[in-house]
């Protein structure tokens, strides 16, 4: 089959690997669509831990093609979305149902072969079946938008609150959707591109804006959510809360990254700052908010590209183009 191989940080090739067979409890999906996400540029540009060479890719869904010795509830055929999310199921975080911080953390396109090839292997137990009318396209996004739901988990939720968030990529367009089906009052998105600020005023954005002082709400809002990982969209976040509010760090900064915090505003006004970290018991819930259309999968889709032009997908997103972009390794590449 065809893959991409990323051989060692910073250097990525299209190559021809041993087709994958199933182990007894596995299955073999052929990948109908994978999603380019943040991960994949740490783990190309070497800032992950992932053992090289490693084939990218861990939002997808696609066919069953082939099924394991001792699988009974999936068949070939099955229309699956792949949680990539690999714990040891043995560390004491998995043992009390942290399975997001696991010890010894794994995942499929991140430390095993992933998804950015014609075919990928993952656990029977991984796989969702997704609804005969949702375009296998549209369930690549289950994964990205399974995270979105664990950062909600985390958040006070309350109907009538002023949400803040930034960032109008994928993840900022899906918490923007899921804050307007939580019963929020408002929804205030802030984005340098205006493309996305374009594209979250279509999903249901109250007002938007290339920076927060352009809102009109001087005591702050309820929740404040960063799906940037950048500092200085943390740093302006955090003084934009509301007493008694909420920040949550959700975008992923960079490891060595540090911002400025006032210790003393958090006491005196009871900010709660709270962190989300991938996947926990959520994507499921996911399959289903997909499936009823709580999120519009159409207008999340920007790019698609065939997998012999990875490279310029990942050029594609670094310069921020578009919204989710992704790798359909049945398409070809034209002239």
């Amino acid at each position: 089959m065809k893959a991409i191989v990323i051989e060692r940080p910073g250097r990525l090739s299209l190559e021809t690997v041993p087709d994958p067979a199933p182990g007894p409890r596995e299955v073999v999906v052929a990948v109908a669509a994978c999603g380019i996400c943040g991960t994949d540029l740490h783990i190309l540009d070497g800032e992950y831990t992932s053992p090289y060479p490693i084939v990218p890719g861990h939002e997808f869904a696609g066919e069953v093609v082939a099924v394991g010795s001792e699988v009974g509830e999936l068949a070939v055929g099955d229309r699956v979305a792949v949680d990539p999310s690999l714990p040891c199921k043995e560390c004491d975080f998995c043992g009390t149902g942290r399975s997001n911080l696991c010890e010894r953390f794994n995942a499929i396109g991140v430390s095993r072969p992933g998804a950015a090839a014609e075919y990928a292997v993952a656990p029977a137990a991984n796989c969702h079946r997704i609804p005969d009318g949702m375009p296998l396209e549209h369930a690549a996004l289950i994964e990205p938008l399974s995270c979105a739901v664990h950062g909600f988990d985390l958040l006070p939720r309350r109907p009538g609150d002023h949400y803040l968030i930034y960032g109008a990529g994928t993840m900022g367009l899906l918490m923007l959707q899921l804050a307007r089906r939580s019963g929020a009052a408002s929804v205030s998105v802030v984005d340098l591109n205006e493309e996305r600020l374009d594209t979250a005023r279509r999903l249901g954005a109250d007002e938007v804006a290339r920076n927060a002082d352009a809102f009109d709400r001087p005591r702050g809002w309820e929740t404040v959510i960063d799906c940037t990982g950048a500092v200085p969209a943390i740093e302006d976040g955090l003084t934009r809360v509301r007493r008694g509010g909420t920040f949550q760090f959700f975008g992923v900064a960079a490891a060595d990254a540090t911002a400025r915090v006032s210790p003393f505003r958090i006491y005196n006004d009871e900010i709660t700052l709270v962190g989300s970290m991938a996947v926990l018991h959520s994507f499921g819930r996911a399959v289903e908010l997909l499936a009823c259309g709580a999120v519009d999968a159409s207008a999340m889709i920007s790019h698609s590209f065939p997998l012999a032009e990875y490279e310029r997908a990942i050029g594609a997103f670094r310069q921020g183009k578009g919204r989710k972009l992704q790798i359909r390794p049945a398409e070809r590449t034209t002239s």
